[in-house]
């Protein structure tokens, strides 16, 4: 496990951390994050404006851009933090391990993965598997805004605390987000449930109980 990975689960856990000078990746200047356009009313068209993104530096090693699958018209939607190297090899969100974890969960609430829709913060594999720079996460987001907007599900699940930040515009940990309903900053009248990451619970299976109480609160809220 690399040093960004372990502080990724600290921070996870909800345990306050020193800051320490950590050697930040090389970074190439970007360009304003750009708004996608109104007039694209299709996740499909959404994805085209997003084409072979070079808008990151994300782009310099990835193999492929993950945008986002599932139920165009969902009622649930779950976004995870970015692309593993599984994801990244085969261009779908969630197909490794973490994505095995995802998928009992969902069966579990009494759907299928066909009937959700799961995307990420980023659409890019971050080096080593670090934590997306605010930069980076900058340049995604009017993406996945868009694809919110479009299927206008009646509850998000964040997986993981780089998503429950970027979705709330907080920097609240995980104990402080989790355990109740909250709102996305730029739409307040969408539900949205933060809890840890799939791969937090493969290395903290305690936590799978913890999960699964606010997935309770979830199926409660759309009547599952």
């Amino acid at each position: 496990m690399t040093v960004n990975e372990y502080w990724s689960l600290w921070e996870e856990s909800g345990v306050e951390l020193q800051p320490v000078k950590r050697k930040k990746p090389k970074t190439t200047r970007t360009a304003k994050p750009e708004t996608v356009p109104s007039s694209v009313k299709t996740l499909e068209g959404v994805q085209k404006w997003l084409g072979s993104c070079t808008r990151c530096g994300l782009c310099r090693e990835r193999n492929e851009i993950v945008f986002g699958s599932g139920n165009p018209k969902a009622r649930l939607m779950f976004v995870g933090e970015g692309p593993g190297a599984d994801e990244d090899k085969q261009g779908l969100p969630f197909v490794g391990r973490a994505g095995q974890l995802l998928n009992k969960i969902i069966e579990a609430m009494g759907l299928t993965r066909e009937e959700v829709y799961i995307a990420n913060i980023v659409k890019c594999r971050p080096p080593s598997n670090r934590v997306p720079e605010p930069d980076e996460i900058s340049q995604c987001l009017p993406f996945l805004k868009a694809q919110i907007d479009l299927v206008s599900p009646e509850v998000v699940v964040a997986l993981g605390l780089t998503a429950a930040r970027a979705l709330t515009e907080t920097d609240h940990n995980m104990a402080n987000l989790r355990g109740q309903f909250q709102t996305i900053a730029w739409k307040k009248e969408l539900t949205l449930m933060p809890t840890y990451h799939p791969a937090y619970l493969l290395r903290n299976p305690s936590a799978k109980k913890i999960v699964w109480e606010d997935m309770k609160l979830v199926k409660d809220r759309l009547g599952l």
